[in-house]
């Protein structure tokens, strides 16, 4: 025993203090974190502290006069119950008796555990009967499991006996049960993850492919064969050694950063957040810079959790076959090489992938062209795993698996499973090494949900189901213009390679490009669809961009992506591929404000391109359709054009530009109701367009206008997508905004009413509202964010600055950028407000005091103020 490591059996009852248990807890920390910094095995630290809490509770128990009750026993369960705690882990206790307690022993109990929380240990604790416990266990399989690994430690071992009889398979929760039950319970717990390991915040207990799927197969093994450990797996025939020792190295990797996670926060949470990463993989001993220690912890964990799902559906299935008696399941031919077993599909010849590797390509192929195939068999899928691991080269060397990876993409059925199952076992890894090296390759932003390989696998999933029925409500062009695709093949390329280059440095949009038209020429597609693939890959951020960082009612901007994207067939494809970039980022990207702006964005592109490039609008003659059919709109509403017109000629020909005709008249009927009020109007949409809430306001012009309504709304914790202010010629404000909920939703119904009223107070208001710096959240202090200045060079003259804004997302932001124009005395005219995670990427169009476009010194004298303004590390 070391000498700063005191047993606690070296004491006496007596000398088990408060004070005393304190320091040997300190102590055994201690030790711990040393000797794991110094690198001894975890499954020896691991065990070492469940045998000090044996050795501690034993004491305590003693000296609180527990050992003198005949009948009674402290039991350990749940991961203590399997020797196993690491630095935060539950103390999970069971006290046990045979008969009811009485008052005193009751109240020598609760001094016993309260002693326990006094010592600040995690304790879960109940205190039942044998009949109690197998009650509740009947009805609760979490309680079974606890019941069925529960151990002694110390206390009547008669009663402890009596609770084993009373668990056991033939008395309660028979292995069958106990099986489906677990099996249900694993499902469950999945679809709460989304059944994806690959998350870049995971929770590395209960996500899919961590620890609690090693200990399903360990209960499942406990109950049917008795089997105590993982290793005696391998003597009833589930596993091989080498899947044995494959199990082992994963659960060793999974316990070291749990033990190192817990080490570093000091409290029993499993969820790996973005702000203990670094702290972990140091603890891990992962060096290197910027965020190299992370990404490669990271990365060994999404390719241990991989092998850990691969393992546990692999035993599950095998369990299913030895505990119900599934083997005899309906089996069907498919072709002489492979036959469906239920709705799994297997390989009839047990060397198939060792010996002709393009099998493993013929069997994705199956799983496409027959929708009711669900999985792979469980002997195919070890075939599959000790094939994989056998070759000696990528498959795509091969010119038999190029042939028929290029057929699978051209089925319309590979979306549907086939390429999901290719990339969960390794096979998309396998084939080409581009795919190899971006397996579990990190993300470190708020932006991205997932790896790079999960993200572009769930692309590819988004691309294929693009064409089902269902699609025509969630994405209506993505399915019509996937339904007239004649090559849909190339889309899927696209969408492979679209992110192939990341964590390569340099730009991964130009990188992949020239990767994709490598691997479509080595794949004998012809050279236009080649170049069209790689020319998608290239530009696959420029419609998202466009549309949400862009004006997109400026024809100059329309014009300037058209010319980009060149012909309609381009355009379809660039659409789809946006639409299924943005949706697989993240579970809540997505929302009607950013489906109507690539609409809106897709449609005037189709109709420059179908004008003719060369042909511009004649802006005058919509100004004058618009008017026209406004007028049309204004006089079902018994709104006369006599009225109408006065108020027109205050608006500059601009408003016409930039609004449709149903806004015009609806703001047109709203003001003419205000009447000559000098008080503000505030006016939301009752039918949100454009995806999102309407704001319009109509007011006296007045300094830092965009900088109040802006604090309002962020008080009202609404947020700004899109703005259009503008004067009408006697002064007025004509401002428009488009505002949508935290969860990317318009403003919900019930909030309408209060908050013109709250907007409109604050607007006659001569104190602005109060703008509260609150420091960044936990996620946001991870991040750094320089806050960067642009003004972009127009490519025509123009009389207006475009400026981006780049900096890091915070409470209040929109107001402080609105204040520090007001301070310069600058005009905004328009603001696209893009949030990307940590970041935001704002453009604003502004003018000077003249009303002309920002000179050289404005401009630097504007970025030094915004700079200044938003340094959040000076301001917190």
């Amino acid at each position: 025993m070391e000498a700063n490591l005191l047993a606690p059996a070296l004491l006496s009852p007596d000398e088990l203090t408060l004070s005393r248990c304190k320091d040997i807890l300190a102590r055994l920390q201690s030790w711990l974190e040393q000797r794991f910094d110094a690198g001894d095995d975890i499954n020896e630290l691991v065990c070492t502290r469940s045998q000090h809490m044996d050795q501690l509770l034993t004491g305590l128990w003693t000296r609180h006069g527990l050992h003198r009750q005949p009948e009674l026993a402290l039991v350990a369960v749940g991961g203590y119950g399997r020797g196993e705690l690491h630095p935060c882990s539950d103390i999970d206790l069971l006290i046990l008796s045979r008969e009811e307690l009485n008052d005193g022993l009751s109240e020598r109990i609760g001094d016993f555990v309260t002693q326990l929380w006094d010592l600040h240990l995690e304790v879960g604790h109940s205190v039942r009967s044998v009949a109690e416990c197998v009650a509740q266990g009947e009805q609760d399989i979490t309680v079974a499991t606890n019941l069925i690994e529960a151990r002694l430690i110390t206390g009547c071992y008669d009663t402890f006996a009596g609770l084993t009889q009373a668990t056991a398979p033939a008395r309660f929760w028979p292995s069958q049960a106990f099986f489906e039950a677990k099996r249900q319970e694993q499902e469950q717990r999945h679809r709460q993850f989304r059944d994806t390991s690959y998350k870049l915040e995971p929770d590395i207990k209960n996500s899919p492919g961590g620890l609690r799927d090693i200990q399903t197969i360990s209960w499942v093994a406990r109950r049917h064969f008795g089997a105590t450990t993982l290793g005696e797996m391998v003597s009833h025939g589930f596993l091989s050694e080498a899947e044995y020792e494959e199990l082992q190295d994963c659960q060793t990797f999974l316990w070291k950063l749990r033990f190192a996670l817990h080490t570093v926060i000091r409290r029993p949470d499993n969820r790996l957040l973005f702000d203990r990463q670094r702290a972990v993989a140091t603890a891990l001993g992962y060096a290197g810079e910027g965020n190299e220690p992370i990404e490669r912890m990271m990365k060994r964990y999404y390719q241990t959790v991989r092998r850990v799902a691969e393992l546990n559906e692999l035993l599950l299935q095998l369990f299913d076959e030895a505990i119900l008696g599934h083997i005899a399941m309906d089996v069907k031919s498919l072709t002489p090489e492979f036959r469906l077993r239920g709705r799994l599909i297997d390989v009839a010849d047990p060397e198939l992938f060792l010996r002709e590797p393009a099998a493993i390509l013929r069997l994705f192929y199956q799983m496409a062209v027959h929708s009711q195939i669900t999985g792979i068999y469980s002997t195919s899928l070890r075939q599959l795993r000790e094939a994989r691991r056998g070759l000696s080269g990528y498959l795509c060397e091969r010119a038999d698996c190029r042939r028929l990876f290029m057929m699978l993409l051209r089925h319309p059925g590979s979306g549907r499973l086939a390429l999901t199952l290719m990339h969960r076992y390794g096979v998309l890894a396998a084939y080409f090494p581009q795919w190899n090296k971006i397996v579990g390759q990190m993300q470190f932003d708020m932006f991205h949900a997932y790896p790079v390989d999960e993200h572009t696998h769930r692309v590819l999933k988004n691309i294929g189901r693009f064409r089902d029925a269902d699609r025509r409500r969630s994405h209506p062009l993505c399915h019509e213009i996937s339904n007239r695709l004649r090559r849909p093949e190339l889309l899927l390329l696209a969408g492979l390679f679209h992110d192939i280059a990341k964590g390569r440095g340099g730009d991964h949009s130009d990188l992949g490009a020239d990767d994709a038209l490598a691997f479509c020429l080595q794949h004998d597609l012809d050279r236009s669809d080649a170049r069209l693939v790689s020319w998608l890959v290239r530009q696959h951020l420029l419609m998202s961009v466009t549309a949400q960082r862009r004006d997109i009612h400026d024809p100059e901007v329309i014009r300037e992506f058209a010319t980009q994207v060149r012909d309609e067939l381009h355009l379809d494809f660039l659409y789809c591929l946006t639409v299924a970039d943005i949706c697989a980022t993240n579970d809540t990207l997505w929302n009607d404000w950013k489906g109507s702006l690539l609409r809106e964005l897709y449609f005037a592109t189709q109709k420059a391109l179908r004008r003719g490039l060369e042909n511009p609008p004649d802006l005058r003659l919509r100004i004058r359709e618009n008017q026209q059919q406004a007028r049309r709109l204004l006089d079902h509403l018994d709104t006369p054009y006599e009225q109408v017109k006065p108020l027109w000629t205050r608006f500059p020909a601009d408003y016409f530009l930039r609004h449709s005709p149903e806004q015009i008249a609806w703001h047109s009927r709203h003001i003419l109701a205000h009447g000559d009020s000098r008080l503000p109007l505030v006016q939301i949409s009752q039918q949100p367009g454009r995806g999102g809430s309407e704001l319009f306001i109509y007011s006296p012009d007045s300094p830092n206008l965009f900088g109040r309504v802006a604090a309002a709304l962020g008080q009202k914790n609404l947020n700004i997508h899109d703005a259009q202010i503008m004067t009408s010629k006697d002064g007025f404000a004509l401002d428009t905004f488009i505002v949508l909920e935290p969860d990317g939703q318009p403003v919900s119904g019930d909030r309408l009413s209060e908050l013109c009223q709250d907007l409109a107070l604050a607007l006659d208001s001569n104190t602005a509202p109060v703008v509260r710096i609150r420091p960044p959240s936990r996620r946001h202090r991870e991040f750094h964010v320089p806050t960067r200045v642009h003004f972009l060079e127009p490519a025509r003259p123009s009389k207006r600055t475009l400026m981006e804004l780049i900096a890091l997302d915070t409470p209040g932001l929109l107001a402080r950028i609105g204040s520090v124009f007001s301070h310069l005395g600058l005009n905004l005219h328009a603001a696209k407000i893009t949030t990307i995670g940590e970041r935001v990427e704002d453009f604003f169009s502004l003018t000077n005091s003249e009303d002309r476009p920002l000179t050289e010194q404005e401009q630097a004298q504007l970025r030094e103020k915004l700079v200044d303004e938003l340094n959040h590390e000076d301001k917190m």
